[in-house]
């Protein structure tokens, strides 16, 4: 239950930092992080995928009445939450996925955690894009503002989960496991 409202929490927060902070940051016309995705890379390895799938979409169409982006935001977030499930025993190995758990550095190591998270936010981010441009005369633009945008969400999502861990880390419930 506590697990729960940890990622009830987590969930709020990548959602209020994203709309109100990121969607409203301005680095420019190719970098846009997509922040909430972190919600969706940094949970348990053992929820069932139709589980991720129904979060997935929750948090596109929350993301998208919040923004009124007429669902750009789902389409790419529903995406990533089908890719996920088939993704994590390809870059993390079948052995460990059974394990479970949370898949952060400090668990799986840094090099497959970067993949992991640098996969799932490029094809975020190309979903994303190229449905918002749903134009292929500026191809290159289109590509230089996913590799910006997945570049720097990547490193935020590393900032996001290190929060979370140390977060985790001084929780009262983890000294009485």
């Amino acid at each position: 239950m506590l697990r729960v409202i940890e990622y009830t929490l987590f969930f709020l927060a990548v959602t209020v930092l994203q709309v109100f902070l990121f969607n409203n940051l301005n680095l420019g016309i190719y970098i846009h992080p997509l922040v909430y995705i972190a919600f969706i890379i940094l949970l348990p390895m053992e929820t069932l995928p139709v589980v991720v799938l129904g979060l997935g979409l929750l948090s596109g169409v929350i993301m998208d009445v919040s923004t009124g982006s007429g669902g750009l935001y789902t389409v790419a977030t529903v995406f990533t939450s089908f890719i996920r499930p088939y993704l994590l025993p390809l870059i993390l190995g079948r052995d460990e996925v059974k394990e479970g758990g949370v898949p952060m550095p400090s668990r799986i190591g840094y090099s497959k955690f970067f993949r992991y998270a640098g996969i799932i936010v490029f094809l975020q981010c190309f979903v994303f894009f190229t449905f918002e441009s749903l134009v292929f005369r500026y191809y290159y633009l289109t590509l230089i503002r996913i590799l910006a945008s997945s570049v720097v969400t990547v490193v935020l999502v590393f900032f996001t989960q290190m929060v979370l861990s140390g977060a985790r880390d001084k929780s009262p419930s983890q000294t009485y496991q």
